[in-house]
C-alpha cells in the first residue's frame, strides 16, 4: 500500500473535483490518503499530520502550495509530486487532467526522483522561530519605504560587497527562475547545487548577480535603513530583521525530493512555461 499525504489549496476552482477524483482512483492504485485538516473535513480518511508515515506528498494547487509542501516535509525525505490547478505551475510536473497517469506513474516506478537544494535561514542573534527552510529563495527586503538600504554581504566572513540597493535575493537554484530570475539574475539547472546572489536594483552600474558553491555561508547585514526590515521565504513566511541583526544563509542539511517523468524536461517546461529562446507564436504547439 502506498501512503500518500494530500495538501491542496482550496482557493483553486475545481479542487473539489479533483479530490473526488483522488479518493475514487486510490484503491485501484493501492494508496491511502491522508488529507490535511482543511481537506478532510468532509472525508472519511485520516488526518495529515507531521509525524504521518507517508510514500508520497501530493500537492493540489500551483507552485506556492508545491512550497507549502516542501515546508511541511521539514526535512523528511518524502518525494514532492505537484499537480498544477492554476497557470503556471513551473514546479509542478502536470496538470489536473494528468493526475491519475502520474499516480500510476509513481506507483509503478515510471519516474525519477531530483534532489533539490535548499537553504537554511537564520536570524543571529537566534529568536524564537527565526529558522527556516527555503526551496525557492530569501529575501530581504526594505517593505514599503522609500529608502535605499545599505547593505554588507559577506561570504564565508569575508566581506565581498557594500552597496545601496532595495534589498538581496539568495536564490537556490530552483529558485532561480522566480523572483531572482525577475530581478537579473541567471537561470541555474535545478540539479547543479549553488547559492545564487541576486541583489535588488542597486544603486550602482559595478553590482552584479554572484553564483555560488553550495557550501558557503552566506551573511547580510544591513547599515541603516528602515528601522525594521522584512526577511521573507519562498515568498510566503518570515519576519522582521531587527538593526544589529545578521541573516545567515547556508545549504540545508537535507534536500527536498521532486518527482519527475522523463517526457517533462527542465528546458521543455521553460520553452513552454516561460516561453526561453523564442516567440510565443512560434514555438505554439510544439507539444512539450
Amino acid at each position: 500500500m502506498t501512503r500518500v499525504g494530500v495538501v491542496g489549496n482550496s482557493s483553486y476552482e475545481g479542487l473539489e473535483n479533483v479530490l473526488v477524483r483522488l479518493q475514487q482512483c486510490a484503491p485501484e492504485l493501492g494508496m491511502s490518503l491522508a488529507f490535511e485538516d482543511g481537506l478532510a473535513a468532509s472525508r472519511d480518511e485520516a488526518i495529515l499530520a507531521s509525524t504521518t508515515p507517508l510514500d508520497l506528498l501530493l500537492t493540489l494547487g500551483g507552485d506556492g502550495t508545491m512550497l507549502r509542501g516542501a515546508r511541511f516535509l521539514a526535512g523528511r525525505r518524502i518525494p514532492l509530486l505537484g499537480i498544477n490547478l492554476g497557470r503556471l505551475g513551473f514546479l509542478t510536473c502536470c496538470s489536473e487532467d494528468g493526475l491519475e497517469d502520474a499516480l500510476r506513474r509513481f506507483t509503478s516506478n515510471d519516474h525519477t526522483v531530483e534532489q533539490r537544494m535548499v537553504l537554511d535561514v537564520q536570524q543571529s542573534p537566534s529568536r524564537e522561530g527565526a529558522r527556516w527552510r527555503a526551496l525557492n529563495d530569501v529575501v530581504l527586503h526594505k517593505g514599503g519605504f522609500a529608502r535605499v538600504l545599505n547593505l554588507r554581504v559577506y561570504v564565508n566572513s569575508e566581506l565581498i560587497a557594500a552597496f545601496a540597493s532595495d534589498g538581496m535575493i539568495i536564490s537556490t537554484p530552483t529558485g532561480s527562475t522566480a523572483y531572482s530570475l525577475s530581478a537579473g539574475g541567471p537561470i541555474v539547472v535545478p540539479t547543479l547545487e549553488s547559492i545564487v546572489l541576486t541583489p535588488i536594483s542597486p544603486h550602482t552600474l559595478a553590482i552584479r548577480p554572484v553564483v555560488l558553491p553550495p557550501d558557503q555561508l552566506v551573511e547580510l547585514r544591513a547599515e541603516d535603513g528602515p528601522e525594521e526590515l522584512l526577511v521573507t521565504v519562498d515568498g510566503q513566511v518570515g519576519a522582521n530583521l531587527l538593526p544589529g541583526d545578521t541573516l545567515m544563509v547556508r545549504r540545508a542539511d537535507t534536500p527536498v525530493d521532486i518527482v519527475r517523468f522523463s517526457d517533462t524536461t527542465f528546458f521543455a517546461r521553460m520553452r513552454r512555461k516561460l516561453h526561453w529562446g523564442g516567440l510565443r507564436e512560434r514555438d505554439e504547439g510544439d507539444g512539450c
